[in-house]
């Protein structure tokens, strides 16, 4: 099902994948350079909803307009917080609520996890710093996520090896770090990708 919420932005869509009976919710953004159809999502989706999870995928409003190009920071979060609230109005956000979404999507997720009371993030090549540019981090992003955290992180990425996600975690007991084969577009087996990120729900919020 795919529905348009309205947002300050202009109008966002949400598409719902729904499982035969709900144990959480799964809200998952895409990145800025492509939409909610990207494999990884996609197989995530796919996966998750199999195991009983509702998903959620957001497509941010300049997607739904057309544009090429995202918007600042703030705007991506403003777009996604207005979704969210809408979500959480409609009572759609069934128990334990999840946010996730790839490279920009991810770092939505993390930027505004506490805010909107998230009770955990997954985020599919989170991009620790811009290629080649190792000093303009953004550690601060995905170290300020208090709830369990998973990074699904490409063994090649350039925006961030899995080993320099590791340490911008190291010591965070809720954390965890997947490496798994690939680039930032985790186009080369989305399926792996979608196991690492159905262990970590698995074991952060189990069946009952």
């Amino acid at each position: 099902m795919t529905a348009e919420v309205p947002t300050p932005l202009g109008p966002a869509r949400v598409h719902a994948d729904e499982p035969a009976a709900v144990r959480g919710t799964l809200v998952l953004g895409h990145g800025a350079g492509g939409g909610v159809e990207s494999a990884d999502l996609l197989a995530v989706a796919r996966d998750a909803v199999e195991a009983g999870w509702r998903v959620l995928r957001v497509e941010q409003p300049w997607r739904v307009a057309g544009r090429r190009i995202a918007p600042a920071p703030p705007r991506l979060d403003e777009g996604w917080t207005a979704v969210l609230t809408a979500l959480r109005e409609e009572d759609r956000l069934h128990g334990p609520v999840v946010f996730g979404g790839r490279s920009a999507g991810a770092r939505v997720a993390c930027r505004t996890a506490a805010a909107l009371g998230a009770d955990g993030v997954l985020a599919l090549a989170f991009p620790l710093h811009p290629p080649g540019r190792p000093e303009r981090s953004r550690a601060a992003e995905v170290t300020a996520v208090e709830v369990p955290l998973v990074v699904v992180q490409g063994e090649t990425d350039a925006f961030g090896a899995p080993a320099d996600v590791a340490a911008a975690l190291q010591g965070r007991a809720t954390a965890s770090v997947y490496a798994v084969p690939g680039d930032h577009s985790l186009k080369k087996n989305p399926d792996v990708v979608a196991a690492a990120a159905l262990a970590w729900l698995d074991e952060v919020h189990p069946r009952h």
